[in-house]
C-alpha cells in the first residue's frame, strides 16, 4: 500500500514503497499547487496604533490591496446610555465628557440642553455666549487633532506639532473656566460650573488671532504638498448618494456636497445672531474632508471672535431653585441651604414627565440626546445619537479596492472616536 506525504515546498511526492526516505517521484511544476490562492486574511487592529482607538478591521488582502473587509467595534463598551438611566441628571454630566473626549464641551452643552428642555428652563444670556465659545473652541480642538493625527498617519509629523501647540493653548483657556482640560464637566443643568474670569474674553481674542496665523502656516506647509496630494486626492471617495445612505453628517457629509449644518439650519444657542459660512466640497475623498475641516476651523474662530466681543457681564445660572446649586455662603450659614445642597448631590432634583430630543452640530456631525422622563431624578430611558457609529460602518466600502495605507488615511479622515462609537 502506497502512502504519500505532500509538501508545498517540493516538486514531487514521497513514496514509501521500496524507496528511500528522500526519493521523490517527478511531477510537472504547477505554481497553483505550490502557493494556492495569494489572498491573505489579516487583522488590522484592534491595538494597531493607526486604528484611533480599539477598532478592528478584518481584511482579505491581495498583496497590499484590500479586496474584502468588515469592521468590528465594541471593545471599549461602557454602557453610557444605561448609566444615564441609573445616575441622577446631575451625575451624568461627567459621563457626557467621555463620549467624544476630543470635544467634551460640546457633549456637555448638548446634554444640558436636553434636560433643560424637559424642565422648561432657559439659561441667562451670558451663559449662552460662554457655552457657545466653549463649543466652538472644542470644535477647533477636535479638528486640529483630526487633521494633525491624520497627517501623522500618512507621515507628515511637523504639521501636527503646529496644531498641537494651539490645542494646548486652548486647553489652558478652558482650564481657567473650570479647572479641567480634557474632560471638563463644565456645564450644569441650568447654568455653568463657574463664570469666566475677568479678562478671559481678551485672552480668547488673542488666542484666536494667534491660531489664525498658525493655521495659515499649517495651510502653506501641507495643503499644496505633492506627496500629501498623492496620498489624499481621490482616496477613499464616498459619494453624496452613499453618504445619504449611510446617514453621514458633519464635515464628512459636507465634503461630499451635502449642504447641511445644524448651527445654520436648526439654530440653537445664539448661532442665528452670528455670521459664519458653511464650507462645502464635492469629491468626498480624504483631501476634501481635510479641506472642509481646515476651513471650519477658520469659521469657528470667526464665531468665537464675535461671541467674545458681544459678551456682557451677568449671571450664568437660571433662577430656578430646582436646578441651581446653592452658593457656598448660603450652604455654610443657613440650615435650608445645607439641606438643599445635601439633597441636590445625594438624591438629585425631580424632572417632570415627558420626552426631549436635543441635537447639536458636534465636531464630527449630529450629536443628539434623547431623554424620556417618568418623573424623578433619573431618566427612564436615554439614547445618544453619535456620528461615529454611522461613519465607521462606511470604512469597509470606502476602503474596498484600495491599499492598506489608504485605509489608514480613510480612517483618520472620518475621525472615529472610540468612546463615542462604543458608548
Amino acid at each position: 500500500m502506497e502512502t504519500r506525504n505532500e509538501t508545498p515546498f517540493t516538486s514531487g511526492t514521497y513514496s514509501a514503497q521500496g524507496q528511500g526516505p528522500h526519493h521523490f517521484h517527478s511531477i510537472d511544476h504547477d505554481p497553483d499547487d505550490i502557493w494556492g490562492d495569494s489572498r491573505v486574511v489579516v487583522n488590522i487592529g484592534p491595538t494597531h496604533p493607526a486604528m484611533h482607538g480599539a477598532l478592528r478591521m478584518v481584511a482579505k488582502v491581495n498583496g497590499e490591496t484590500i479586496e474584502q473587509s468588515y469592521c468590528e467595534f465594541g471593545f471599549t463598551h461602557r454602557a453610557k446610555e444605561k448609566l444615564g438611566e441609573n445616575r441622577t441628571y446631575h451625575q451624568f454630566i461627567v459621563y457626557s465628557d467621555r463620549l467624544n473626549y476630543c470635544s467634551a464641551l460640546i457633549n456637555n452643552v448638548a446634554y444640558a440642553m436636553s434636560v433643560e428642555r424637559l424642565l422648561g428652563v432657559s439659561v441667562p444670556e451670558r451663559c449662552v455666549w460662554i457655552r457657545m465659545i466653549a463649543s466652538e473652541m472644542a470644535r477647533v480642538i477636535d479638528h486640529l487633532v483630526c487633521v494633525g493625527i491624520g497627517a501623522v498617519d500618512i507621515g507628515a509629523f511637523s504639521f501636527f506639532l503646529y496644531g498641537f501647540h494651539q490645542r494646548e493653548e486652548a486647553y489652558t483657556l478652558i482650564e481657567k473656566l473650570c479647572g479641567a482640560r480634557l474632560t471638563t464637566s463644565y456645564t450644569r443643568i441650568g447654568g455653568l460650573a463657574g463664570d469666566a474670569p475677568v479678562g478671559w474674553e481678551d485672552e480668547v481674542k488673542a488666542w484666536v488671532k494667534k491660531t489664525r496665523e498658525c493655521l495659515d502656516e499649517m495651510d502653506s506647509l501641507l495643503t499644496g504638498n505633492k506627496i500629501w496630494l498623492q496620498r489624499t486626492v481621490g482616496v477613499a471617495r464616498f459619494s453624496k448618494e452613499d453618504c445619504l445612505k449611510y446617514s453621514f453628517t458633519g464635515p464628512c457629509a459636507r465634503a461630499a456636497g451635502i449642504d447641511i449644518d445644524l448651527r445654520r439650519d436648526a439654530p440653537y444657542l445664539v448661532y442665528d445672531k452670528v455670521e459664519f459660512d458653511v464650507p462645502i466640497a464635492q469629491n468626498g475623498d480624504v483631501f476634501d474632508r481635510y479641506l472642509v475641516r481646515m476651513e471650519e476651523i477658520r469659521q469657528s474662530l470667526n464665531i468665537i471672535q464675535q461671541c467674545a466681543e458681544r459678551m456682557k457681564p451677568g449671571p450664568v445660572w437660571a433662577d430656578d431653585k430646582r436646578t441651581r446649586i446653592p452658593d457656598k455662603e448660603v450652604v455654610h450659614n443657613t440650615m435650608e441651604g445645607l439641606i438643599h445642597h445635601f439633597k441636590f448631590f445625594m438624591t438629585g432634583f425631580d424632572v417632570p414627565e415627558g420626552e426631549a430630543y436635543t441635537t447639536v452640530e458636534a465636531a464630527n456631525g449630529e450629536l443628539g440626546f434623547y431623554i424620556c422622563s417618568k418623573g424623578g431624578p433619573k431618566a427612564h430611558r436615554m439614547r445618544i445619537r453619535g456620528p461615529s457609529v454611522y461613519h465607521f460602518q462606511a470604512l469597509s466600502p470606502m476602503s474596498q479596492g484600495g491599499l492598506i495605507a489608504d485605509m489608514v488615511a480613510a480612517l483618520g479622515s472620518i475621525n472615529i472616536i472610540a468612546g463615542e462609537l462604543d458608548r
